[in-house]
């Protein structure tokens, strides 16, 4: 086919014998062709001139007939065409039906280090299917009542791990008993099925679960292993507790106004695929202290539920059961449930049972040194050391000020501040990755401003409520709407709902609290692994391959791992015998840190929020990728949608306004929403 004379796309550079003999198509700036069958993330070129203009729907390929299983979508045809939305002066474009009637075409190259104006042409070839026939619902469609429950169901079951792990961390670390912690998971499942639904009808509106982020872990033990904590006798737990809201609630507050003022719109600008994917990858490495020194504990359980956990998700990803992959969605609970068995077998068949050895009295207490030696592995590998099923009661209301009143310390609200921006900074990743899969575009810079608002809105009520940690879109939201196919956001928010509703049912929050403390680690390393490799897969938008970018994410990488090293184990003799347990040494850095001046707070604040390691990968992320020259392309910067083309169309508009006619209410407000 002879190529369109009056087109101004760069000439295709020939490619070469390495190209030709592996087949090799370059993908630029969020243009991901990964199979269905590995759970990937496909999303459709977005045009960086026209953020809002309505893509044409590509022509079956070879004559296929149309996907049966996927919904009828003419209302939101019509929609789009109704808003056909004039090019930019002196944009040349070819008109729309030309898109769906050519025949396909190899992929050219863009030159590399040229800012052009639409560096993604528009590729149909035999692997190519957009991101409309991947999903099985999209943002607005409803698919019945029977399915919207069984996937809503499903979609937080996926997600379970990353909702209740960190009660089940935090709770420990503060000395809390079975009973708090099952009352914290329980006030946990409630403020995430109301954070969820607030956010989905009055922040962002796209289909994300709003959880306790691993973010805030990191922060929250360093607060609670303050050097003002250690010698604190008696419970504990509400008074660091306390401690806790107090830093969170402020946070919090700043995180609100960092959105409903308008300022996140000017720091998207800073915020890209450079920054973000080193940011949110070094949350999950930062860990690994933790992970695996817990489950050696117990090998035998938590290795057999590693092995499991992998062999679902990957070896098995393609198996369905009944048209769903079941492995793949629910490989986490699967191998929680079946390693969960197999402890409770070895502990009735006598396995972890040692004579004269109660795992019930306190280590202190025990009179012989075989017991002592072997309380650890009892304790870990035993499914019937806890009692918080048996304790806790069957109906309770998780309320505010449960806890007490808050105390506000002003050095660990600061580092909470600070904490705020990397979650924001997570939540802008995964704002565009879900609008690309679900949305009919991305959403707008006030969208996005809206969306980081009501989630420092919904922290304070994770303060008020006394979660331990704030509420923010877990990072994990992204990976199950492409492993599901669903993006309906009436789904989530019925899921949203159930979660309120189990909340109240004190003995779920019993069981949740009664896992063994072997198979929490184990689930531990599976999620942050997951965390890991979600933010790494946020290089996709950016060319990866190029120079710049491998320097920026090598040095983010490097830095963030060696600075909060430096800090953690400045002024720690080798030999000192320290009451806290070796995987929790790393957060004691502001009793011992090298930052030491003439005032207290400020030594707490620097050596605790330089020994964190997302922080540091933030810091030099974000100032080398905005100074060190680069082309959009290269950089991948995010595409948002334009406010003024976004209110022209109304699809758009039905997927991010306000429902209620509340979006009437704000229109005052121009630097928020549409």
């Amino acid at each position: 086919m002879s190529e369109n004379p009056n087109s101004n796309d760069p000439p295709a550079i020939p490619p070469s014998s390495w190209a030709k003999r592996t087949g090799f198509r370059p993908r630029f700036s969020g243009e991901t062709n990964a199979s269905t069958d590995s759970g990937q993330i496909t999303t459709h070129p977005v045009d960086t001139t026209e953020a809002v203009q309505p893509r044409p729907t590509p022509a079956p390929v070879n004559g296929s007939a149309p996907d049966k299983d996927q919904p009828v979508k003419k209302k939101k045809e019509v929609e789009l065409g109704a808003a056909r939305l004039p090019p930019k002066p002196g944009v040349n474009r070819q008109p729309n039906n030309i898109a769906a009637s050519a025949p396909a075409q190899p992929s050219q190259r863009v030159a590399r280090n040229a800012d052009v104006e639409n560096p993604l042409p528009q590729v149909v070839d035999d692997e190519y299917v957009t991101r409309h026939a991947r999903m099985k619902y999209e943002l607005r469609d409803t698919p019945g009542l029977v399915p919207i429950g069984f996937y809503g169901f499903q979609h937080y079951l996926s997600m379970m791990g990353s909702l209740i792990l960190i009660p089940l961390v935090i709770v420990p670390a503060m000395g809390g008993d079975h009973e708090d912690m099952s009352k914290v998971v329980s006030t946990v499942l409630f403020v995430s099925g109301m954070t969820t639904l607030l956010q989905a009808n009055f922040g962002s509106r796209l289909p994300l679960i709003q959880g306790p982020s691993f973010v805030f872990l990191a922060p929250a033990l360093a607060i609670i292993k303050s050097p003002e904590f250690l010698g604190l006798n008696g419970n504990n737990f509400k008074h660091i507790m306390k401690e806790l809201q107090g830093a969170i609630i402020i946070a919090s507050a700043f995180q609100a106004l960092l959105g409903y003022s308008g300022l996140m719109t000017l720091l998207l600008r800073l915020i890209n695929p450079v920054v973000v994917s080193p940011t949110v990858a070094a949350v999950g490495l930062s860990f690994y202290s933790y992970g695996f020194p817990q489950m050696g504990a117990c090998l035998e359980i938590g290795v057999v539920q590693i092995m499991l956990v992998i062999t679902f998700s990957l070896y098995l990803r393609k198996v369905s059961v009944l048209g769903h992959r079941v492995f793949l969605i629910y490989a986490v609970p699967l191998g929680l449930a079946i390693t969960w068995a197999m402890s409770f077998l070895l502990t009735e068949a006598g396995a972890y049972k040692y004579d004269g050895c109660d795992v019930n009295i306190p280590t202190s207490n025990m009179q012989s040194d075989h017991c002592r030696k072997h309380v650890a592995r009892m304790k870990s590998c035993r499914a019937d050391t806890s009692h918080a099923l048996k304790s806790s009661p069957w109906f309770r209301i998780p309320y505010p000020l449960q806890w007490g009143i808050p105390v506000f310390n002003w050095k660990m609200a600061i580092v909470m501040c600070m904490v705020s921006v990397i979650s924001s900074v997570d939540s802008v990743g995964s704002y565009h990755a879900s609008s690309l899969l679900v949305a009919s575009r991305p959403p707008t810079p006030g969208v996005v401003s809206r969306g980081i608002g009501l989630e420092g809105f919904c922290s304070i009520l994770s303060g008020l409520w006394g979660t331990g940690t704030g509420s923010t879109s877990l990072t994990e939201n992204v990976h199950t709407i492409a492993v599901t196919k669903m993006g309906s956001r009436t789904t989530v928010e019925l899921g949203a709902c159930f979660l309120i509703v189990l909340s109240f049912v004190g003995k779920v929050g019993g069981f949740i609290a009664s896992i063994p403390q072997v198979m929490v680690a184990g689930l531990l390393c599976i999620m942050w692994a997951m965390l890991t490799a979600l933010g790494l897969s946020n290089l996709r938008y950016s060319e990866a391959g190029s120079s710049r970018n491998i320097i920026i994410i090598g040095l983010s990488f490097f830095f963030s791992l060696s600075v909060p090293a430096y800090f953690q184990q400045y002024g720690v003799s080798p030999n000192s015998n320290s009451p806290v347990p070796t995987y929790f040494q790393p957060y004691i850095v502001a009793s011992h840190g090298p930052f030491r001046s003439h005032y207290g707070g400020l030594n707490y604040v620097m050596n605790t929020l330089l020994s964190l390691h997302m922080v540091i990968a933030f810091l030099v992320a974000v100032v080398l990728d905005n100074t060190v020259p680069g082309s959009k392309q290269e950089r991948g910067v995010y595409v948002w949608s334009e406010p003024d083309a976004a209110r022209r169309e109304p699809a758009v508009v039905k997927d991010y306004g306000l429902p209620f006619r509340v979006g009437k209410l704000f229109r005052w407000v121009r630097w928020v929403g549409l």
